[in-house]
């Protein structure tokens, strides 16, 4: 078992990867890099940037890693767990190879048409005419998304065609979103609730986490701009637990299976973003890493030693541990933010009552920095208040509680996380 543990990232996600990590036995002791002020208190903070890829290798040479679990999408694109693994290092989370199922949207909607994935149509385009003359046989609303990874600024759904052709105008003429828009994706704009599911694999193994839901828009009632999520709930009565073992074999383990036929071992978490249409459930996008905000409500319900099975899946043995146990009930997440985030906002406002939360509720830090003896913002998501529950509207009840409880100028957070799935009277 691993007994010192590297764990890649600063945000709210990789907080709760390293608060999960740290209740195994058997892990003694955890690294961040570069983590926040929160991961302070469980790890020791690296001054690595998630960029730095040699400077990983060389940190989990001499801090003796046994297991390397990478937060970020961006360092699995770039090649950190290939370097990782070349040098000896066990590692969760996915080749560069394989993080192409979210690094290239182009590469991923090939692979999921080639295996008979259920998704939205779409055509790659590669130049300005090319996308203008795609839309002219599109009469309704359209999804505009750069092939390659754009910090969560590369989907824009458009309502109508000019709305489409100043997106894709801006894109592969202007140049807005750098590399990463000079192939964009002219995509049918589906309809529906939308659902999150997890599923960890070592390229043949897969084992489903619990759906998730979460909340992109900045405001109440979904509106605003999008953000990077605002909050997040599990259990979800849209997926009923007798539809998960469907929802693998229809739509994760397609993706598996045609990544291993393709010289791909894809070790790490595989993130569907589905939508159940009238049509079914269909693909919106996937992910090579673990969601955030959904990260935060998945690991508190897991009742199973996380390092445990991490290492297994960067080892290629998922399939020799008993199924993961879950803590009965739900858990919903609320995210703390800057004022004015997803835009312009300020930093270093001093974080408050974060040493008098109300019993059972843990808050997992993003953006937060130490300042003398103060814990201050340094981002736009700032925290994630989270709480477990017996149902979900207990549950619901206690994050909201918990998030009430913290206090810094100009904070604010949507009032309506998970109230859709509970009854009102």
């Amino acid at each position: 078992m691993p007994r010192n543990v590297l764990v890649v990232g600063s945000g709210a996600r990789e907080h709760a990867l390293i608060w999960k990590l740290a209740q195994s036995e058997r892990v003694e002791r955890l690294f961040a890099a570069p983590g926040n002020a929160g991961t302070r208190d469980l790890a020791e903070n690296l001054p690595i940037s998630v960029g730095d890829i040699a400077g990983l290798v060389d940190a989990a040479r001499a801090h003796a890693i046994d297991l390397v679990v990478v937060g970020p999408e961006a360092p699995l694109a770039a090649g950190l767990a290939d370097a990782l693994r070349a040098e000896g290092f066990a590692v969760f989370g996915p080749s560069a190879e394989g993080a192409q199922i979210e690094s290239s949207k182009a590469w991923a909607k090939e692979l999921m048409v080639a295996e008979g994935v259920p998704t939205a149509r779409a055509v790659t385009c590669e130049s300005l005419p090319a996308a203008l003359s795609e839309l002219e046989e599109i009469p309704g609303p359209v999804v505009i998304k750069a092939d390659g990874l754009a910090a969560g600024k590369g989907v824009i759904v458009c309502a109508d065609r000019d709305e489409a052709v100043v997106a894709v105008r801006s894109m592969l003429a202007e140049h807005s979103l750098g590399e990463a828009g000079t192939r964009v994706l002219v995509e049918e704009c589906l309809s529906g609730p939308e659902v999150s599911l997890l599923a960890m694999t070592d390229g043949t193994t897969i084992v489903p986490l619990v759906p998730a839901c979460d909340y992109k828009r900045a405001f109440d009632g979904d509106d605003g701009p999008n953000t990077g999520g605002m909050g997040a709930y599990t259990p979800t009565n849209l997926v009923p637990s007798d539809m998960i073992d469907d929802l693998v074999e229809t739509i994760i383990a397609p993706v598996v299976r045609g990544m291993a036929r393709r010289g791909i071992e894809y070790r790490g978490v595989l993130y569907a973003g589905l939508m159940l249409t009238a049509d079914g459930p269909k693909v919106i996008e996937f992910n090579c890493r673990f969601g955030d905000p959904e990260t935060q409500v998945i690991l508190p319900v897991l009742d199973a030693d996380f390092a445990e099975l991490c290492l297994a899946t960067a080892e290629g043995r998922l399939g020799d541990l008993a199924p993961p146990r879950w803590h009965p009930g739900a858990c919903v997440g609320v995210v703390l933010a800057a004022g004015g985030y997803p835009g312009t906002y300020a930093s270093g406002r001093v974080i408050r009552g974060l040493d008098a939360l109300p019993d059972g509720g843990v808050i997992f830090h993003a953006g937060t920095a130490c300042r003398n003896a103060d814990t201050v913002t340094a981002g736009g998501r700032v925290l994630t208040a989270v709480a477990r529950g017996d149902d979900l509207a207990s549950a619901r009840d206690r994050a909201y509680e918990v998030a009430a409880a913290i206090n810094f100028d100009d904070a604010f957070y949507r009032r309506d996380i998970a109230a859709r799935e509970i009854p009102t009277n």
